[in-house]
């Protein structure tokens, strides 16, 4: 991967960049965003995903941490931050769905989001979702890419994301990544937080939901990124049988909200063809190669 994107990524996350001192910023005419960050014992990354969010100087934010109880000396990085948090919690929970609706709960922003302790937002996301609001008010979601890095915060891969389509959602997976994942707190309102019932894949059953519904609407913003951090403590990386259930499950609660009248064999040779001729008219053509690669 270039060298360039992680160096970028790797100073924005290593100290604090955030003004603190000087006169109230005008937040007239921009959406307040809210994000919230589950942690439970994630010392080694929490200060780098605060910085993230912290370091994007953006005036209009609401800044939650709902913690599970860390004996990890987390609460230490929690308390350093503190004065520039909304709020914080530390306290034993049902996991982290549950934390997360927690702090969804006490959201106020136009926009929220969450963001897990070991991950990151890259320079300027926030900025290029609210000139997105800006424009199209009345869009649901904005979503953009990923990149995938280790716990050096080197970036070691890329996935691009495209227009949203509700059927590959629920054929052949998830389509939006919630590292880089805004939602419209109104959206919400209407169609419920995400399933506490779940472990993995809360946030592909919420896409999903909102997906199949009528006048739902998605925006894809092919400039902003987000950082999914590779390493062995993370909850990802243990999904085994759990999340290949739970999926299944939201795969056939929902494929039948689709009224089509193809069928999964269908959808999933469409969804591959789509992303491909998707890259190809963007001339992105070292990117689907690397893809290609990956898969021998």
């Amino acid at each position: 991967m270039p060298t360039g994107a992680t160096d970028l990524l790797r100073n924005f996350v290593t100290r604090p960049l955030f003004n603190t001192s000087g006169p109230p910023a005008d937040v007239r005419g921009i959406p307040k965003i809210t994000i919230v960050t589950p942690s439970f014992n994630q010392v080694d990354y929490l200060e780098r995903t605060i910085l993230s969010v912290l370091n994007q100087q953006y005036p209009n934010l609401e800044y939650f941490i709902i913690d599970g109880g860390s004996t990890d000396g987390s609460i230490d990085i929690i308390r350093k931050y503190e004065p520039y948090l909304t709020g914080w919690v530390s306290e034993k929970d049902r996991g982290q769905t549950d934390a997360i609706n927690k702090g969804f709960r006490r959201a106020t922003g136009d926009l929220i989001a969450f963001q897990n302790s070991d991950d990151l937002y890259a320079p300027g996301s926030f900025h290029r979702v609210a000139q997105a609001w800006q424009q199209a008010p009345n869009t649901d979601v904005f979503y953009g890419n990923l990149y995938f890095i280790d716990e050096q915060d080197v970036i070691t891969e890329e996935m691009r994301a495209l227009t949203f389509c509700a059927a590959c959602q629920v054929y052949e997976g998830m389509q939006v990544f919630n590292q880089s994942l805004f939602l419209k707190r109104d959206s919400l309102t209407r169609f419920g937080l995400l399933d506490e019932q779940l472990r993995f894949v809360m946030d592909y059953e919420i896409i999903t939901r909102l997906g199949v519904q009528p006048g739902v609407r998605f925006q894809y913003l092919s400039d902003l990124w987000g950082g999914f951090r590779v390493q062995p403590a993370a909850k990802s990386s243990n999904i085994a049988v759990t999340g290949r259930q739970e999926h299944q499950m939201i795969k056939d609660k929902y494929r039948g909200r689709l009224n089509s009248r193809f069928g999964e064999t269908f959808w999933r040779r469409y969804c591959r063809v789509r992303k491909l001729a998707w890259h190809l008219t963007r001339g992105e053509f070292t990117y689907i190669l690397h893809r290609l690669l990956l898969k021998k």
